[in-house]
């Protein structure tokens, strides 16, 4: 009985992380397309939703933030915040009482196009999680967030053993 127990629970583990596997590929097929819609490199567009996101989450990001959320090198970053900030997608200001601090912010028209873009999809996961208990989303919102963590913890022992080079056969 314990084994048939036990069989049930992986089945349904695997069948849980194939739908998260499936929501990541819908989350990155959009972000592709709201790149092609704004006409922007898909490094450049998922750069300005994490300047945008991290704005309206009251915690801009700084230059090298943003590199690690992107996994850009410095260079790279940089390169990339030159081309955003020269088609006034971005900006850098220096508004924190050590001058060095630069942090970015979204130019006014990104958050419009992302509201026009990403609006009717957010009404309808809105909708669709409005059919559940409170407490179920709370759950659900702590088991998200514990998985992120474990893949957080991964990918940074990851990065302090190996090189991020694919192995040779």
């Amino acid at each position: 009985m314990d084994d048939v127990v036990r069989d049930g629970v992986a089945e349904q583990r695997e069948r849980l992380m194939e739908s998260l596997r499936i929501y990541g590929g819908h989350y990155a097929e959009l972000s592709r397309r709201f790149a092609a819609w704004l006409g922007l490199h898909s490094t450049d567009a998922t750069a300005v939703l994490e300047i945008a996101a991290a704005e309206e989450r009251g915690t801009p990001l700084s230059p090298a933030r943003l590199s690690e959320r992107i996994s850009l090198s410095t260079g790279a970053t940089t390169a990339l915040l030159n081309r955003l900030e020269a088609a006034g997608h971005i900006t850098r200001a220096r508004e924190h009482s050590d001058r060095r601090i630069v942090t970015l912010r979204s130019g006014g028209h990104i958050q419009e196009r992302a509201d026009e873009f990403f609006g009717p999809l957010a009404s309808r996961l809105d909708a669709t999680m409005s059919h559940y208990p409170l407490r179920l989303l709370e759950q659900f919102e702590a088991f998200m967030a514990e998985l992120n963590g474990t893949m957080g913890s991964h990918l940074t022992e990851q990065d302090a053993v190996a090189p991020r080079s694919a192995p040779r056969p």
